[in-house]
């Protein structure tokens, strides 16, 4: 069997239809295994080389993911000391080869490169957009009450018995939709039943069964809709309201304490990240001190922190929206509910026209309200599954060597590195055929798109890898419609003198570390190396359905995130390790049990455990 790894040809004449992932700004699906043999075949080759190693991996104990399985390929492909040329075609030798590489690579469990690579693909299987969360989150409630809907949409019932079990059922379904309260509880059936009727009159059952499957399901979910807005009226006029939580308050909680656990972890890690940073600046001045450490662990480590703190920086983003959606639709609510009240007041009879509306308005708003609960439980709960990926740091380096190393040397945040070189300026006359931006003279400054995640491309590039943030106020060097930054105003010169040398040192660095692939986000320098069936990530947004999300990629704003407000730092702590005084809020959608008291715990364990 052979397979080539040359990078395939277009497939499709200029002007036809390109990959979805191209076109999207993501890397293509494209493989470089080129096969000499059927397409079909040799995809069949790959899964059995990562099925292979799969196997491999069990037998020693350790269980691995296809996905994980299918990345490490790519990362022992591309790095030139496996001894893989891309130029010629891989036998069944070098099968045997890549399948002894990638095993020992997976194997190896002391090793920070190997847990940054984790824990992309872990992020990357279980993140993504807000909206698609959401998206799926409702797929999954829709699916839930399927079976209940098809019961009333296909109901031909004509007798007396059969009409009230159909109305039951509608109760039923009003309630699971609307997620307040139980339908086996009597008090909540009771009300919501009561609700229902002053809109839906059982005689009216007469007319909806006429109606076709179509609209009896449109008006199944107006009904909930209106029966939700007159029951959260009544709960906030004190006269029912059984079993609905204060979705609101519970949330004003939650999302606090939340923000503050993401930002405690988020300190903790820039933290090591600062003191990695200055040992490395260290090594690099005095090479006898090379020796003596292990500067390549030293930066595998810093890379690990570094791809943490860009997760828990995306995670905390993400917590903010939720909190300025929440503070907005509280408002919203206020408005809503003052608005019913003095429509109603003093009044017998109200015409539908005015209120349905209304009703309908409050039961979306608090359907918003369900939703960003779950959005801050999948938050907190990713949040808390990406911590065990920093376990090498204690192993290698803790704390009695990270002071010893320490010792004489000043740590320096990246806000005070910013600050040394504030004053540098490119100057313009220096360079007169390169286009440099500046703040003054650029609109939407803050949200141009730097390269490598704003890191100085020139320090990575001279000193093999070392992360050193770029700053934007020395100027913005546009190459190749790509923007780039760096630490200071020499490091911009002599980037400039020869870019193409430092990107093509920087693309090389990356073969070597496939974790900096994702860190530096690198992805459409480095076509996918497996066929898109087999090797692309699929973001799990729940344990049963996958999205087509596109492989180990972030979309590119990710790199802008809101400011933290300074009241929400948390108290540090002298370790790397941080409490967890995370809220994880349950039981917004209804269930089994009598009410739908939402439950509160404190994690110590992962959440799917509880």
């Amino acid at each position: 069997m052979v397979i080539t790894l040359r990078p395939r040809e277009p497939s499709c004449p200029e002007g036809a239809r390109k990959d979805p992932g191209e076109e999207s700004g993501r890397r293509g699906s494209s493989s470089p295994f080129r096969p000499r043999m059927p397409p079909t075949q040799a995809e069949s080759v790959i899964k059995n080389i990562i099925r292979e190693i799969g196997q491999e991996c069990a037998a020693h104990g350790e269980t691995v993911s296809e996905t994980l399985v299918a990345f490490m390929v790519k990362a022992v492909v591309l790095d030139p000391s496996s001894g893989f040329n891309t130029d010629r075609t891989l036998v069944k030798g070098d099968v045997q080869k890549l399948v002894k590489l990638c095993v020992t690579r997976l194997l190896d469990s002391k090793n920070p490169s190997l847990d940054t690579i984790k824990m992309q693909v872990y992020f990357d299987m279980n993140y993504t957009s807000r909206e698609e969360f959401l998206e799926e989150h409702h797929r999954v409630i829709e699916s839930r009450l399927s079976s209940v809907s098809r019961e009333i949409t296909d109901s031909r019932a004509c007798v007396r018995e059969e009409l009230e079990s159909l109305y039951r059922k509608i109760v039923s379904y009003v309630l699971l939709r609307s997620g307040l309260g139980s339908p086996t509880d009597i008090k909540i059936v009771r009300e919501a039943t009561a609700a229902l009727q002053s809109v839906f009159p059982q005689a009216e059952l007469g007319t909806f069964l006429t109606l076709s499957k179509k609209d009896r399901e449109r008006q199944l979910k107006e009904l909930t809709m209106i029966v939700t807005g007159i029951r959260l009226f009544n709960r906030d006029c004190g006269k029912g309201g059984e079993g609905i939580d204060d979705l609101p308050a519970i949330l004003q909680e939650a999302i606090p304490a939340t923000t503050q656990h993401v930002d405690s972890q988020l300190e903790v890690v820039q933290d090591q990240a600062y003191r990695y940073t200055a040992i490395l600046e260290k090594v690099a001045e005095n090479p006898l001190l090379s020796q003596e450490l292990q500067p390549y662990m030293l930066k595998e480590a810093l890379y690990n922190v570094r791809q943490y703190e860009f997760f828990l920086q995306i995670i905390l983003s993400d917590i903010i929206t939720c909190a300025q959606e929440v503070e907005m639709m509280i408002k919203q609510l206020g408005a809503q509910l003052e608005q019913l009240q003095f429509t109603v007041k003093s009044k017998t009879a109200v015409p539908t026209s005015q209120v349905f509306p209304i009703f309908i308005a409050l039961s979306n708003l608090w359907t918003s309200f369900q939703d960003e609960a779950v959005l801050i439980s999948i938050l907190s709960n990713l949040s808390t599954h990406l911590e065990p990926f920093l376990g090498t740091h204690e192993l290698f380096f803790p704390e009695k060597v990270m002071q010893a190393l320490l010792d004489g040397v000043t740590v320096k945040t990246d806000a005070c590195r910013m600050k040394e070189h504030m004053e540098e300026r490119v100057n313009l006359a220096d360079f007169r055929k390169l286009e440099w931006l500046f703040p003054e003279t650029t609109a939407n400054f803050d949200k141009l798109l730097i390269q490598y995640r704003g890191f100085c491309a020139y320090t990575f590039a001279t000193t093999d890898g070392l992360l050193l943030p770029g700053n934007p106020a020395i100027g913005i060097l546009k190459h190749k419609e790509k923007y780039y930054t760096f630490n200071t105003r020499d490091a911009a010169y002599s980037f400039a003198e020869n870019p193409e040398n430092y990107i093509d040192k920087i693309r090389e660095k990356a073969k070597k570390n496939a974790e900096l692939i994702e860190l530096l986000e690198l992805h459409q320098q480095f076509e996918t190396l497996i066929p898109n069936s087999q090797a692309n990530l699929r973001r799990k947004v729940t344990h049963s359905v996958q999205t087509d999300l596109s492989h180990m990629r972030r979309e590119n704003c990710s790199q802008v995130y809101p400011s933290k407000d300074a009241s929400t730092q948390s108290m540090r702590e002298a370790s790397s390790q941080v409490p967890r005084p995370q809220i994880y809020v349950a039981g917004f959608r209804g269930g089994h049990t009598k009410t739908t008291c939402e439950i509160k715990v404190n994690l110590t364990r992962a959440i799917d455990e509880t």
